[in-house]
């Protein structure tokens, strides 16, 4: 990752993707930037001497929290309860944007031990289920917002289907994850079952292609197993490490004490600084216990 044309000030808001690459989003004093980060890089840097809530977009621009909130270390996100609550009445995800003239998919994404149904702006491509981090995924169909969410309400009714699945069950699922034939099974059996499903107008329906994401992921189909997470930040820690693998928002990192989950919602918030890529790991850490497995979830088909 390259930092030569960042700002000084510059607050990291968040890991997104683009055109299938994860990039880290800084909030700056005069704007936004974007850096790219990759696989096998070297990444290191120091946390400085505050978090703080960076306020929400509004119209392709960040308006600033307008009383800078400072952020305890263990909160996810860049976002202070205040503006959490503003963010959610302008937003497509809490059904308060119903407006959105942009056309509209809903896919179906297998996250290893769980599937779930949602819906994206198509676009907006993959990033959706990649920020998500689906180890797999299918469109089952496009056309407006509206009826985008009608279908899929319908396929949560009809097959039990969530539209949410949390951070720890993705994490454990990846420890160990099905196969991608197998994946691609259990999506198209699930997609095959829409059938005889009353389709909503403002749906068209599309065939059913399964893509594989863990290529994109650098996901060995072994899974990937770290020894140990990053824990909720002190001021001037340093994170560093090879990046082996990252997922959603997540970045798996190998360091001399084994391989290392960063979580990158508890960085969003701090003043980052970029450090020589030799810079040895300080920020605490906590273990990572062998989970029980998860009984997979009812047979849906």
């Amino acid at each position: 990752m390259s930092d030569a044309m960042l700002t000084d000030g510059a607050r990291l808001s968040g890991l997104v993707w683009n055109d299938g690459v994860p990039q880290f989003e800084w909030s700056t004093p005069d704007g936004s930037q974007r850096s790219p980060i990759r696989l096998g890089a070297q990444l290191a840097m120091t946390v400085g001497p505050g978090r703080e809530c960076l306020g929400i977009f509004r119209h392709g621009r960040r308006l600033g929290c307008p009383t800078a909130v400072a952020l305890p270390a263990h909160a996810h996100g860049p976002l202070c309860p205040d503006c959490q609550t503003l963010d959610r009445s302008n937003s497509i995800a809490a059904d308060t944007r119903m407006d959105d003239p942009r056309e509209f998919a809903v896919y179906l994404a297998h996250h290893g031990s769980r599937l779930k149904v949602g819906i994206t702006a198509v676009d907006r491509g993959p990033a959706r289920l990649l920020e998500q981090g689906a180890l797999s995924s299918t469109v089952l169909s496009t056309g407006s917002l509206a009826a985008a969410r009608r279908v899929e309400r319908l396929f949560s009714s009809a097959f039990g289907t969530t539209d949410r699945v949390n951070s720890p069950v993705k994490r454990a699922a990846r420890l160990a994850p099905p196969s991608a034939a197998e994946r691609a099974a259990e999506l198209q059996a699930l997609a095959e079952q829409t059938v005889d499903l009353d389709w909503p107008d403002g749906q068209e329906r599309r065939p059913t292609e399964v893509t594989d994401h863990t290529p994109t992921y650098g996901l060995a189909s072994t899974g990937v197993q770290p020894l140990q997470a990053l824990a909720p930040l002190d001021s001037y820690g340093v994170v560093s490490g090879r990046l082996s693998c990252h997922i959603g928002r997540d970045l798996y990192l190998d360091t001399p004490e084994g391989l290392t989950l960063v979580d990158t919602q508890l960085l969003a918030g701090w003043e980052l600084v970029m450090l020589d890529p030799a810079a040895v790991f300080t920020a605490a850490t906590t273990p990572i216990a062998v989970p029980v497995p998860e009984v997979q979830q009812d047979a849906l088909f």
